[in-house]
């Protein structure tokens, strides 16, 4: 069993007490997004658990649990995001060198094998123009070069629900560039070619158009490939039906949950409203086997604390 932490929210940054807590724990609860009465209880117990992949902006905080974690042999990598758009669009993230500071002391702990450089969203707009994508991306890749061995992209989705949050930014005309089909290879081939020059191999994330050309190859953020090499795990390449046609990763289990991350990117597709993130953040308690929300009136039996984890701590 895989466990993404998460596409949904931003585990390491804002809850990582409460993982800490449901590793102790060995287990966790969900509710499935579109039916709050379904209810699922996850192993986190390390015989259950293959690998889990973090996907973050700041795992500053979880850094310090990692050895708790290695302890009880987990095997993990990141999924780390670094862009640098300005504070209209990204709100509440650490400044791009805080990031590369902390990516760069992961990469030295862990290895630079298991941090991956999301370069994610790319979105086109009058405060980020082709020019400044390049700018950033050469930047944020010669900081980085020699602390990861892959670099992941992709274009933003422009969902309705998206838009809704972009037109609310003040000022900010944006486009998408996959109906600019000039810009969209001028700018792949150039992060192609700075890629290679900071030894990354470069790989697009859930996207349907096909850039091998330019030497970019479609990628999987949860793949099978990889964690043979890190770890000698051995999966189906089978892909995760629950996800978007175009993404190829493998089944994982998501433990995150939408309208929870507190970082305000206004292209993000997991946060639908700002007043929802509020409301869950009042409603988040470390010590529950939910991310959001109590166990009141849930039946005891999902509660019960793996035998074998009582006698561990």
């Amino acid at each position: 069993m895989i466990i993404s932490a998460s596409r949904r929210t931003d585990i390491p940054a804002f809850y990582h007490r409460w993982f800490m807590n449901r590793i102790r724990d060995g287990f966790l609860l969900t509710r499935n997004p579109y039916n709050a009465n379904q209810i699922k209880r996850v192993s986190l117990l390390p015989s259950d658990v293959d690998a889990i992949v973090f996907w973050t902006r700041n795992p500053e905080k979880l850094i310090k649990h990692l050895p708790e974690l290695d302890r009880l042999n987990y095997k993990y990598y990141f999924q780390y995001t670094i862009t640098g758009y300005s504070k209209p669009i990204e709100k509440h993230l650490p400044s791009p060198y805080k990031a590369i500071k902390t990516f760069t002391e992961l990469s030295d702990l862990i290895g630079k094998d298991k941090v991956i450089w999301r370069y994610d969203p790319i979105l086109l707009s009058n405060v980020t123009s082709l020019n400044e994508h390049k700018r950033l991306f050469n930047k944020i890749a010669q900081m980085l070069s020699g602390k990861t061995e892959k670099v992941v992209i992709s274009f933003a989705d422009l969902y309705q629900k998206t838009e809704r949050n972009l037109n609310a930014v003040t000022d900010l005309e944006y486009y998408d560039i996959l109906t600019k089909t000039d810009e969209l290879k001028d700018l792949s081939r150039y992060m192609e070619e700075v890629a290679a020059k900071n030894g990354m191999e470069i790989s697009t994330c859930a996207e349907d158009l096909n850039l091998e050309s330019i030497g970019i190859k479609k990628g999987k953020c949860i793949d099978e490939k990889l964690l043979k090499e890190l770890f000698n795990l051995d999966f189906s390449s089978v892909k995760d039906p629950g996800q978007r046609e175009a993404c190829g990763c493998i089944k994982s289990i998501d433990i995150g949950q939408y309208n929870t991350c507190l970082h305000g990117c206004s292209y993000c597709y997991a946060t639908f409203s700002e007043n929802m993130v509020k409301k869950n953040q009042l409603n988040h308690d470390p010590e529950s086997p939910f991310l959001v929300g109590n166990a009141d009136g849930v039946d005891k039996n999902l509660l019960l604390k793996p035998i074998i984890q009582q006698t561990l701590f």
